[in-house]
């Protein structure tokens, strides 16, 4: 398991954060970032993996990419939009253990440079002063690691699966009925 460092980045303000990481965005749009291009290759800096292999590793960064675009970030920010009765407080608290965990989650992964917008993220949810600033940050963050979530995805060995098919449970079904 990651050890949890908690993550104290200053950071300027929440449209400063912002910027930074819609930087890092369109730097990575059109092309792969070098840290996913070594982790497709097997090149993990914590030397990650159980086995010496690298496989384990992509599956468990596939997994926490999915998980927090998919489900933590994607929350926050429909929490942040749509209840405007949300306490700001509590959901900063919230994603402050949620991004510092999973900014430590993907440099294990290796993925440190994704590691390192969670915590600029972190840092600037920390000021965000509105729902609307704690939202439009979120956003941000979102946006890189979906595209981050993408490249990974395109360079998972996905045809490996196909040695682990299962059968139809409909087919077994039938096929007890049929005996």
């Amino acid at each position: 398991m990651v050890a949890q460092a908690e993550i104290r980045r200053e950071v300027g303000t929440v449209a400063e954060v912002i910027a930074e990481i819609d930087r890092a965005r369109d730097a990575i749009w059109e092309v792969p970032p070098q840290e996913v291009l070594d982790l497709c290759s097997g090149v993990v800096p914590r030397g990650t993996g159980a086995k010496n292999n690298y496989l384990s590793t992509m599956i468990f960064a596939e997994n926490e990419l999915r998980t927090l675009t998919d489900e933590i970030l994607w929350f926050a920010w429909v929490t942040a939009t749509r209840n405007p009765d949300t306490d700001l407080a509590t959901l900063v608290s919230y994603m402050d253990e949620m991004g510092q965990y999973k900014a430590n989650m993907n440099d294990y992964v290796g993925l440190p440079e994704a590691g390192e917008v969670m915590k600029l993220y972190v840092g600037g949810i920390r000021k965000a002063a509105s729902l609307a600033e704690f939202a439009d940050l979120t956003e941000s963050v979102m946006t890189y690691m979906n595209r981050v979530h993408g490249w990974v995805d395109i360079g998972f060995p996905w045809g490996l699966v196909n040695g682990f098919k299962r059968i139809n449970p409909l087919r077994r079904i039938s096929d007890a009925q049929q005996a």
